[in-house]
């Protein structure tokens, strides 16, 4: 009986050496921000593909707030 308490027991410790690297998975794109997705879900203002547009959205946003939801919901 105490030999398989330390055969469990060792079993037990040695289960996380065998576990596999994290590696980060998911979605990569080598393509700038402003080319966009090619889906229809889009800003108004944004054209997708145009940069000074992108930039004139990204500063209509801080200029805003981004959480500007966030204070309206209060």
């Amino acid at each position: 009986m105490k030999h398989l308490l330390i055969a469990t027991a060792a079993v037990l410790a040695l289960a996380g050496c065998g576990e596999k690297p994290q590696t980060a998975a998911g979605v990569k794109s080598d393509k700038a921000p402003h080319t966009g997705t090619g889906k229809s879900f889009a800003d108004a203002g944004w054209k997708q593909g145009d940069k000074g547009s992108w930039e004139q959205q990204l500063k209509t946003r801080t200029v805003n707030g981004q959480n500007a939801d966030y204070v309206r919901a209060q």
